[in-house]
């Protein structure tokens, strides 16, 4: 399925300003802005932190590559083009868990 097939049947991240993405120590590492070039990357990780448990662990990286689709190759060829697709590309590899805190609108 490519992606945005897939965010269609992802969850709406409407009511989301933006998500924190925090290291293992609690320090924001990222943030992703409910703007345009970034709504789809929202709508990722917010499912993501969902299904996990408010976690991105290396199993939900693995998944968020999934649905990233045929984006994953573009950003593997061209590293730092998609900084939210190269991020899941470090974490799967990973064995740390990183939070997901939800900024309402």
């Amino acid at each position: 399925m490519n992606f945005a097939d897939r965010l269609k049947q992802l969850p709406s991240a409407s009511h989301l300003a933006a998500l924190h993405l925090l290291g293992t120590d609690g320090q924001v590492l990222a943030t992703i802005e409910n703007k345009p070039g970034q709504g789809g990357s929202l709508v990722v990780y917010a499912a993501l932190g969902a299904l996990y448990g408010g976690r991105i662990t290396p199993a939900a990286a693995s998944l968020g590559l999934e649905w990233y689709a045929e984006h994953v190759a573009d950003a593997r060829a061209f590293p730092g083009k998609h900084p939210n697709i190269d991020r899941l590309l470090a974490w799967a590899q990973g064995s740390e868990s990183f939070g997901v805190q939800v900024v309402l609108v």
